[in-house]
């Protein structure tokens, strides 16, 4: 008969995450793991297989709990004019705030993107997939701004704004002013299409 399971599972995903996002995973040592969760390398892997199992289990809880709620605005059934500038101005706000994770640690994603790990299939589809998610939003936060815009010009602006904020996060650990600068430049760009009229 299997043991019974002793702990929240979303609590010790939610203390990994945190751990796997100030690290990475290759820094991320088991002992880390451990001390951060209160479970023992036996524990982790009943629960989650592997290391690796455990970090896959966290890129969900990242995307569930910390990304798709910033982007709800803009993936809402009905997305409001002003969405794509509102979630920029936030996400600029968090990245001044050195009291967040985003401002200190950047986007697990991106930063997962840069590593050995990236090369796993999984992983490296799961990135590939995130990418591909916030383009989308940002599409749809162009198409509610400027409703006249021809597909082409919303589809270069979702593309440009995605670079941005890409590069933002990638940059936020080492010059955050770079980081807020790219974000500015984003805000930028699409006051400057709105003067157009």
């Amino acid at each position: 008969m299997g043991r019974t399971q002793q702990f929240d599972t979303a609590e010790v995903v939610r203390a990994a995450r945190g751990v796997f996002w100030a690290n990475g995973y290759e820094a991320s040592s088991i002992p880390d793991l451990e001390s951060a969760t209160g479970l023992k390398r036996s524990s982790i892997y009943h629960a989650f297989g592997s290391k690796q199992g455990l970090f896959e289990t966290v890129i969900e809880s990242y995307l569930t709990e910390v990304i798709r709620p910033r982007l709800a605005p803009l993936t809402a059934p009905t997305v409001a004019a002003g969405a794509l500038e509102g979630y920029l101005a936030g996400l600029r706000a968090a990245l001044l705030d050195a009291g967040t994770t985003a401002a200190t640690s950047g986007c697990l994603l991106v930063n997962a993107a840069g590593a050995p790990i990236s090369q796993d299939a999984t992983v490296s589809r799961v990135i590939a997939d995130y990418r591909a998610e916030l383009r989308g939003a940002f599409a749809n936060g162009v198409a509610a701004r400027f409703p006249a815009a021809a597909d082409t010009e919303v589809a270069v602006l979702a593309d440009v704004c995605t670079g941005l904020v890409i590069a933002a996060v990638a940059l936020v650990r080492v010059t955050p002013d770079a980081a807020v600068a790219s974000i500015d430049a984003a805000l930028a760009l699409i006051g400057e299409r709105a003067a157009q009229g």
